[in-house]
């Protein structure tokens, strides 16, 4: 058991991918909303696909609930068919952007230089971006993960500040397949990167929050909250339910 000291304030974090209609995501918030009402200890994001961002941005007005977008790209305006800026996801009502995905990475062929660009283009619009990082399967088991870290925080986080940042460790053989990190290897990983986030900011990395994302769920949660260096979840499948995601943002507390 884990003695909780940490006094970074709670982010938790529903990101949807490619799920939900516009009437769907509209169904959702109003069935989430009363819920999670008076909640004021944490920040609770949900992160639609683009379509919903303009709809739910009206419903969150005024509400504990913030908006997230999935992605975004690196230059302002241009001929970049299909792709959104920073300026305009902020246009569209959101505050947060998920960049780095795995998801991302592995059907996209993000580098660790393309994401680092959107981080910056991200951070000097004004959003405040969750940098997602994160080993294989097969990198574990041949003990790269931190070599794997290392790199993916040096070389994404090149010349950006701390100011705005929320990295999301998320281990990629574990989104999506049921699978999670044991509390111990949630922390030893935690730890770990937020070791090496001192390295390039300093005493500020101990203000930078980082999340866990891998199969998070309602049975979980308590447990790996209780992880000192643990400050919050990056939620996929757990949180296209709102029963399922309230009970996620209600996780034990202390």
């Amino acid at each position: 058991m884990f003695l909780n000291i940490k006094m970074r304030r709670p982010c938790l974090a529903a990101n949807w991918k490619m799920n939900k209609t516009i009437p769907e995501a509209i169904d959702f918030v109003d069935s989430f909303l009363p819920a999670v009402s008076g909640i004021d200890d944490a920040d609770i994001l949900i992160a639609p696909p683009f379509p919903s961002l303009f709809a739910l941005a009206e419903k969150l007005a005024g509400t504990e609930v913030r908006l997230s977008a999935q992605n975004v790209f690196y230059e302002e305006k241009g001929a970049f068919t299909g792709e959104v800026s920073p300026g305009m996801l902020r246009d569209a009502g959101c505050e947060y952007v998920i960049v780095g995905h795995s998801e991302r990475r592995q059907y996209f062929y993000e580098s660790d230089e393309i994401i680092n660009r959107k981080i910056k283009a991200a951070l000097k619009n004004g959003l405040r971006v969750i940098f997602c990082i994160g080993e294989s399967l097969s990198e574990r088991e041949t003990g790269k993960t931190f070599d794997v870290l290392t790199g993916q925080i040096r070389n994404g986080l090149k010349d950006v500040g701390g100011e705005g940042l929320i990295v999301a460790y998320e281990p990629v053989w574990a989104i999506g397949t049921g699978k999670t990190a044991t509390p111990e290897q949630a922390q030893e990983a935690h730890s770990y990167i937020r070791s090496k986030l001192r390295e390039v900011f300093g005493g500020h990395a101990d203000a930078i929050r980082i999340l866990y994302g891998g199969s998070v769920t309602p049975e979980n949660i308590d447990s790996l909250m209780a992880c000192p260096d643990v400050d919050g979840g990056l939620v996929g499948g757990a949180s296209l339910k709102s029963e399922s995601f309230e009970r996620i943002v209600k996780f034990k507390r202390g």
